[in-house]
């Protein structure tokens, strides 16, 4: 059995997928992880995935909530604003398409249960799955580098890693499986700049 954690799952248009993703999840959680918590941000999505999330939340087992973000304010925000409502001592995040298998949750979970690092953070190349806090004074620091953080795109992780590094957390790479998932909302081209853009502005912030 693993520890109580918080698994946080932002979303934005994913009333395709949303309902097995949040079966999978719960499924996972209700057998191996049975006292944590599942908090749903649904970032202004247009389509039907708060209806599609509040169904499939409603009736389960595990503490669950569904959080909105309106208008739709970007990844990082969401993240944010469902890490800072977490009651659980860590917090793990994770997209809606599942493409690091939840298999893989325990080599994230058990480092930081551990007592070895504050922030463990899984990469396919090492994907984007960040765990942090769990000893009281590091889950302060914790808090205060989420209230620091003020990026909302898809540079959030890396504001995230940088305001951590500065705080004194220890953090770890840890590889993960990963795999592609169809239907991502991502263009290459125009998020990359965006990307770039938002790196640039936190670098001059920090």
């Amino acid at each position: 059995m693993l520890p109580p954690f918080t698994v946080v799952i932002p979303c934005f248009n994913e009333e395709a997928r949303i309902a097995e993703t949040l079966r999978v999840t719960l499924d996972y959680l209700t057998a191996n992880a049975p006292k944590s918590e599942l908090i749903v941000v649904n970032d202004g999505s247009t389509d039907a995935t708060a209806a599609v999330a509040r169904e499939k939340l409603d009736g389960a087992t595990i503490q669950t909530r569904l959080l909105e973000n309106f208008p739709n304010r970007g990844k990082g925000a969401a993240v944010r604003s469902g890490l800072l409502a977490a009651q659980k001592p860590i917090g793990l995040f994770f997209d809606a398409d599942l493409s690091t298998p939840l298999g893989e949750t325990p080599k994230l979970i058990q480092p930081i249960a551990n007592g070895e690092v504050d922030i463990a953070f899984g990469s396919r190349a090492l994907d984007r799955s960040l765990i942090g806090v769990h000893q009281p004074w590091r889950r302060a620091q914790g808090g205060r580098v989420l209230e620091a953080a003020h990026v909302n795109g898809f540079a959030f992780d890396v504001e995230l890693l940088s305001l951590a590094n500065r705080a004194g957390l220890r953090i770890r790479e840890i590889p993960v499986r990963w795999n592609h998932a169809e239907g991502s909302k991502v263009s290459f081209f125009r998020d990359s700049l965006r990307m770039l853009r938002e790196v640039i502005a936190m670098r001059a912030h920090l």
